[in-house]
Order: C-alpha cells, then structure tokens, then sequence
C-alpha cells in the first residue's frame, strides 16, 4: 500500500471512529473531548502525508472544536444564553461521518464541511441568534 493511501485510510477509519463515538457519548464534555481527536488526526495525516484536502480539514476541525470548547467553557462558567444543544452535536457526528466518506471516496469536502461549520456557527452569538430567526437551520 502506497504511503499516501496508509495515511488516507487511517484518516478515514479515524473519523469514522470519533463520530461513532460521539454519537453514543451523553456528556457534552466527553463529546468535545471526542471531537478534538478528528483535528489531532487530521493534524498528524498531513505531517505523513500532505494535502490540501486534509489542510482544509484540519484547519475547520480546530476551529469548531475551540468554538465548541469555548461555549462549553462559557456555559460552565454560568452563561447559559447559548445553549450547546443535542442538535449541534448530531450535526457534528454527521459531518464527521460524511467527511470520513468523501476522503474515502475522493469526492469534494465542501458539504460535510460546511455541515460542521454551520454546526460550530450556531454556537456562537451571531450563529445562535440567526438560528432563533430561522434563517441558520441545523
């Protein structure tokens, strides 16, 4: 197996992993503990194996996980205004898992990753506050 496709698959297999289990995790915390793991894999891919596919990845991956990160952080801190509700998460799982398969299947990365950028958006105040009007849906 070519280095690139070792790579390729691990990725793969590695997404797919923390979306399963974020999905069957119930404490929020423990979900974005999970999800930080999809940009620690993409993050260690491209040092083996580069491109600008995993690049664009990774930097989104990082960006929603510490938007995520810092909500939750807010919530705990007793700023309950913006809530980080189940939907956020299951939009997260879903992006995980369609990521995992355009890798796979070589197809473009635009869907799954807007899916989790929209996601990520609408736990922040301008994301929560188009989501109330209707106009950000998950």
């Amino acid at each position: 197996m070519p280095h690139e496709a070792f790579f390729k698959k691990e990725l793969v297999k590695e997404l797919r992993n923390v979306a399963n289990l974020m999905k069957m995790e119930k404490d929020p915390e423990k979900k974005i503990y999970y999800f930080s793991a999809a940009y620690g894999i993409t993050s260690r891919t491209l040092r083996y194996a580069f491109s600008r596919d995993v690049l664009l990845a990774d930097l989104v991956l990082n960006v929603s996980c510490n938007t995520i990160l810092k909500r939750f952080q807010r919530i705990r801190a007793g700023e309950g205004i913006i809530p980080l509700d189940e939907t956020i998460f299951d939009c997260l799982v879903q992006g995980l898992k369609d990521l995992a398969d355009a890798f796979e299947s070589d197809a473009p990365l635009l869907e799954p990753l807007e899916l989790i950028t929209a996601a990520m958006f609408s736990a922040t105040g301008p994301g929560h506050y188009l989501r109330e009007k209707g106009e950000l849906t998950l």
